[in-house]
């Protein structure tokens, strides 16, 4: 039985309810339809909206559309009944298909019903009470006397009767029966007075009606029943009286048919089909606004968008390798910065996709390969375009993606790393026929100071990564924009236009040199607006309350009286708080308008008032929702209040682009700071964001924002909070191997010590002989500990050797995290399963393992793994984790680069080396020095052969880095976590008297 809600009654055949409760409906479904209604509204309220594009272009009978009803102040969904001719307005009749009324509305209230807005079925159903027939009271003038017959319409009584009987009932239930002619029959039970009454019985009862289960009508009912009663005026009040005759109701439909409660979506979903109108969401068209779309655009120069791939004027090659690599569409910024580059206007853009090369390489490389400066200067030397990346990582994937697609092979492009000595600079040479070269800030100014001549025709000066370079570069970015600069304003290259295409996914400070110095008539494109913001110099005012007092904190921070007119907008993320801010601020006597989304009715005047000019001393205030926001497409306010906080970083970001229209413009150079009008974001911080703080901390940091103390103390305790958090993580890598983290606030590993977790059994000073057997990095290996009269692992590499010489027994089953043998040529090594794979009944598959002798981890083949007898599990696993400390990558670079680890690979692996211990954490011991030490034949003299430190240096790929165990040192203090050992810097590491005691582990 199923709770229904009737909401209009024509007659007991023509019920029009709702199911609320019951199969196939849930509360959550009623929360759907309010959000759909909210939804529609906020869309065709829209004043931002071209209604044009949302009227139909005809009006039908049957058809799907939307129109306003304003009895409810509201955009509802109808389907047209007919159509109304009229020369002068022509109208048509509508019914309400979630509301259960008819309409009649002009055409231009009709509205294009969107696809989204019909996903769900029609919340107005229309039923008939089963079983029973109308009757009606025939008085013929001759016989004078009344009596009931049947009738193929019901009496007025009957549906009055009805009506009243559905007013004073507290509930209403149904069991639906089976559909007729978009009409479903149900027994409608109604709760009068603690009393449940069948409606069908009752009105058969009363003389309404009759059962309609004979095919005689003129046996319909006895002489008794024929007879008219006269009900009483409190008929509402009578009990039901029983019905012998009633017929057995069907309450399951015959074998093959589909229950009503299971289909009846489906059916609504149907009628939904012939009449319904849908707009293409993926519309190629770009407006012509950008910024309606949240897209700032300055440029000394027009820009035309370009609107699709298809049409983009790029050769038929660029546009092949875009497709094979699934860049299928233009990304808004595509549509704005293509253009510009492709023309070579200077460009900086900053958009989310600013990490894929592709973005600028094609317009760049268009307008090179068509240009004449190409053509005419290809029998002078040197690149004429250069590619700045932030690192090597970087470098190699773009030189990847050009030698893998072949699309710059005229330009003959080669990408350059040197490292610190001097000398790599010096032998290296570009070759002649160079034209687009790749490198890193600091490669390129080791080679300007070496081959300046080279670099005479640049003319292309591509930032990859803008803010990347000006953080971990900018003295060497000021000697390359300088060189450019000279070059470029040579006289014998007047004729040739300098280009400088800065591409990043963040604004810094120093990108505001970058366009006034060194990029004249720019076309700036953003396409983020929270870093739109940064740009357009918006002030960060934060303001720490209770979330008791933000009202009175409110109205201490709003200007009532101002000096110039200001427009505020006052933005929350709920209709009641809006009502709140507009009578608190009312109450100042301020003129004050309000939106949210149970005034949707109201845009249009709260858009025209908002729209007025202002004069001094004006000062408009509009508190509106996040929801609503969007709705009016507002970019001229001058300060923006977050009295709600904003839920994510593109929330934050669309509130504050509502002032871009007084953003600064750099591309204009005449502009000044006492011209510009002060614009403000102010921000009401409460104990209930506690969640959010760090998060927009990072962004206020980027900012000039006079942080709160209170504030900064807040997020060190989440900070706090969040680390101790991490006891199930490994500790972070890079701070083990180089002191620092390369983001902690992103980075998921854990950065403090803890004494549980961290201590060593390993020595934590001292003299120890070591054997590195898996290189990982540079800088971090993995090997045994060498110790004197402990041939425990030797003896066991025998017996293993023993045997499998004999026999090589496979595995029963691969389990996670059991113990096997690998073979590996002629050796055999202990490995730790990580994870098996679905083997789906593959008799082949890989999985994936750890060398517990060795340290590496790797995946290998199943049939290389070993049954491992029990009495090789006792040894505890030898690798350990050894870091060589001292030492990190040059340039500020996050990882060593490949070349460095291959060199040390080559030397080091499977040596044994003496080492000082000057620190152990868990299984990890940190060495300082780290040599291979030699014995001269015949001799008791050793000598150091060479330091794995020095070895690293002399790549040039490397660095000193001596703050590493101060750093490793600060973090132990910090925890009181004791260090085992201190830090010796005059033990000699040819005593070979201090030697380290054998640790203690379990088997594994």
């Amino acid at each position: 039985m199923l709770k229904i809600s009737v909401v209009k009654v024509e007659n007991p055949s023509c019920l029009w309810g709702r199911v609320f409760l019951g199969p196939g409906c849930t509360p959550e479904k009623t929360e759907e339809y309010d959000n759909l209604k909210k939804q529609m509204n906020l869309f065709y309220c829209d004043v931002t909206q071209d209604q044009s594009k949302l009227k139909p272009t005809s009006v039908e009978e049957g058809q799907v559309c939307v129109v306003y009803w304003s009895v409810m102040k509201s955009w509802c969904r109808a389907v047209v009944e007919f159509v109304i001719k009229d020369s002068e307005s022509p109208k048509a009749c509508c019914h309400l298909v979630d509301h259960a009324e008819r309409l009649v509305v002009p055409f231009d209230q009709i509205r294009i019903a969107v696809q989204n807005f019909l996903q769900l079925p029609f919340a107005a159903r229309k039923f008939h009470l089963a079983g029973i027939k109308p009757t009606t009271l025939r008085v013929p003038i001759c016989e004078g006397k009344a009596e009931l017959i049947p009738s193929k319409h019901w009496d007025s009584s009957a549906t009055f009767y009805l009506h009243n009987l559905l007013q004073v009932s507290t509930q209403a239930e149904a069991v639906l029966l089976e559909s007729e002619s978009h009409s479903t029959s149900i027994e409608l039970y109604l709760t009068v007075r603690n009393l449940k009454i069948c409606v069908n019985d009752d009105l058969v009862a009363k003389k309404f009606a009759y059962y309609s289960v004979r095919s005689d009508d003129n046996s319909w009912m006895d002489e008794v029943n024929r007879s008219p009663v006269m009900l009483s005026s409190s008929v509402l009040t009578q009990t039901v009286p029983s019905v012998s005759n009633k017929p057995p109701a069907q309450t399951h439909p015959p074998p093959g048919k589909h229950t009503v409660e299971t289909d009846y979506i489906r059916s609504n979903v149907k009628e939904l089909s012939p009449g319904s109108q849908s707009r293409n969401g993926s519309d190629s068209n770009v407006p012509s606004d950008p910024s309606r779309t949240g897209i700032l655009l300055h440029s000394a120069l027009p820009v035309e968008p370009w609107s699709s791939l298809e049409d983009a004027p790029i050769s038929n090659a660029l546009r092949l390798v875009l497709r094979s690599r699934q860049y299928g569409a233009l990304t808004p910024a595509d549509r704005y910065s293509w253009p510009a580059v492709t023309r070579g206007c200077n460009t900086l853009f900053i958009a989310h996709n600013a990490d894929q090369p592709l973005s600028y390489l094609t317009p760049l490389l268009t307008h090179i390969q068509l240009n004449s400066i190409f053509c005419s200067h290809t029998s002078s030397s040197g690149p004429i375009a250069v590619l700045l990346c932030a690192g090597w990582e970087r470098v190699q994937l773009v030189s990847d993606l050009l030698e893998e697609s072949k699309i710059a092979r005229n330009l003959h492009p080669v990408s350059v790393l040197l490292g610190a000595g001097n000398d790599q600079a010096k032998t290296f040479r570009i070759p002649k026929n160079c034209l687009l070269l790749m490198t890193t800030p600091f490669s390129l100014v080791r080679l300007l100071s070496c081959h300046c001549f080279m670099f005479l025709r640049l003319y292309h000066l591509v930032l990859d990564g803008a803010d990347q370079l000006f953080t971990l570069a900018p003295e060497q970015m000021v000697t390359i924009l300088q060189h450019f600069q000279k070059v470029t304003s040579r006289e014998e290259n007047a004729s040739c236009p300098q280009q400088l295409v800065a591409v990043a996914k963040k604004w810094t400070n120093h990108m505001e040199g970058l366009l006034t110095n060194h990029m004249p008539y720019p076309s700036i494109i953003m396409t983020v607006p929270e870093e739109a913001a940064l740009y357009g110099n918006v002030q960060q005012i934060i303001l720490m309350t209770l979330e008791s007092s933000k009202i009175s904190e409110l109205l201490s921070v709003l200007d009532f009286n101002p000096v110039v007119g200001q427009k505020t907008l006052i933005i929350t993320n709920s209709a009641q708080e809006v009502e709140d801010v507009f009578k608190a601020v009312s109450s100042r006597s301020a003129f004050c308008l309000m939106a949210h989304e149970g005034l949707t009715h109201q845009f249009d005047h709260v858009s025209q008032q908002w729209r007025k000019e202002i004069g001094p001393g004006t000062h408009i205030l509009l508190g509106i929702t996040s929801e609503c926001l969007q709705c009016f497409d507002i970019r001229d306010a001058t300060c923006v209040v977050h009295y709600s906080f904003p839920t994510s970083p593109k929330q934050f970001g669309s509130r504050l682009f509502c002032m871009a229209n007084n953003f600064r413009n750099l591309t204009e150079r005449n502009q000044t700071d006492s011209c510009l009008p002060v614009i403000r974001s102010v921000l009401l911080i409460s104990e209930r964001n506690s969640r959010h703080v760090l998060g927009v901390l990072r962004y206020l940091r980027r900012t000039d924002a006079l942080l709160p103390p209170e504030l900064l103390s807040f997020a060190r305790g989440i900070q706090d909070a969040q680390e101790d958090q991490k006891t199930s993580q490994p500790f972070c890598s890079y701070l083990k191997s180089f002191g620092v983290c390369r983001d902690s606030s992103v980075c998921p590993d854990r950065h403090k010590f803890i004494s549980h977790l961290d201590q060593s059994e390993l020595p934590a000073s001292g003299i120890i002989e070591a054997v590195p057997l898996y290189i990982k990095t540079a800088s971090v290996f993995y090997g045994r500990i060498i110790r004197r009269d402990d041939s425990s692992y030797d003896d066991l590499m025998s017996e293993m050797a023993s045997y499998y010489a004999e026999k090589k027994p496979g595995p029963k089953e691969v389990l996670e995290g059991g113990l096997y043998t690998v073979q590996e040529d002629s050796a055999f090594h202990r490995v730790k399963v990580l994870s098996v794979p679905i083997r789906d009944g593959c008799l082949f598959f890989k999985v994936f393992v750890r060398f517990i002798d060795v340290g590496k981890e790797e995946e290998v083949k199943s049939h290389q793994i070993l049954q491992l007898p029990e009495q090789f599990h006792s040894l505890p696993g030898q690798a350990v984790e050894i870091i060589v400390c001292q030492v990190k990558p040059v340039d500020a670079e996050i990882d060593w680069h490949p070349k460095v680890t291959r060199a040390v690979t080559q030397k080091i692996r499977g040596l044994q080396h003496r080492a000082r211990a000057v620190l152990s954490l868990g299984n990890t011991v940190f060495v300082d020095p780290m040599v291979r030490m030699t014995q001269m034949p015949g001799m008791k003299t050793v000598i150091n052969e060479y330091s794995v430190q020095s070895e690293i240096l002399s790549t040039g790929m490397g660095a000193s880095n001596p703050e590493h165990l101060d750093l490793l040192r600060a973090l132990c203090q910090e925890r009181e976590f004791p260090s085992s050992g201190a830090l010796v810097s005059d033990v000699r590491l040819c005593d070979c008297d201090g030697e380290a005691d054998k640790p203690r582990g379990s088997a594994l």
